[in-house]
């Protein structure tokens, strides 16, 4: 196997707190490159595209305490393949998207683990909710009761600055605190998935639980 990526992850691994979770981006990673992470102790892949986890999965089915995240823009029509193959959804982005998979989820039996993906700046290139448009929406979010929601995503626009960066993470957590304050009886905010290769530091400064790093593991891609 590859000895340098097995130690240039456990390095990796080792700087994280254990209250942080790391999620291997593994988009356009070959599975053997994803064996070497595995070897180097991880358990959480993250995957954007529903046909190329599918692909990966049956690659893979040999390692079957692997925990599968889906982290990209999730079409309605994807929806029922994306639960079949993941465990988590970090990437619910609308309320259609969130009773879409709720009334699935309760067809297929499931009680699918999911993120709400917030936009804390306006950004046209990314999902998500503004947060005035998510205040309003939790009473609908809080029927999904076949969701297990756990807590928001998000991504800053690129182009900030690490001050304006952390100032979108802070804002996060402080909107998480708001929506946890309201005692909703199915949402929950135990999580907090942020931070990339980029700027997973300034994540772990404000409380995020999982990062999704992808470059920094696995190098360039694509």
């Amino acid at each position: 196997m590859n000895s340098s990526l097995r130690e240039h992850i456990a390095n990796i691994r080792a700087s994280l707190p254990p209250s942080v979770r790391l999620i291997a981006v593994s988009k356009l990673v070959p599975t053997e490159l994803m064996r070497d992470a595995y070897a180097a102790g991880i358990r959480d892949f993250g995957e954007s595209r529903v046909q190329e986890a599918a692909s990966k999965q049956t690659e893979l089915q040999d390692l079957p305490d692997i925990t599968w995240h889906f982290i990209g823009n999730l079409q309605s029509n994807k929806a029922k393949k994306a639960l079949e193959l993941f465990d988590w959804i970090h990437s619910v982005d609308n309320l259609q998207i969130a009773q879409r998979l709720d009334t699935l989820a309760q067809q297929l039996g499931m009680s699918p683990l999911v993120c709400l993906q917030v936009k804390i700046l306006p950004d046209p290139s990314k999902s998500g909710w503004m947060i005035p448009e998510l205040l309003p929406d939790l009473e609908a979010l809080n029927q999904c009761q076949n969701l297990k929601i756990q807590g928001l995503m998000t991504i800053p626009p690129r182009g900030l600055d690490h001050e304006a960066i952390l100032k979108v993470f802070e804002r996060t957590h402080q909107l998480a605190q708001e929506i946890a304050s309201q005692n909703w009886s199915n949402i929950t905010m135990q999580h907090l998935s942020m931070g990339m290769s980029g700027d997973y530091e300034l994540a772990m400064q404000t409380g995020t639980t999982m990062v999704r790093l992808g470059t920094v593991l696995f190098g360039k891609r694509g």
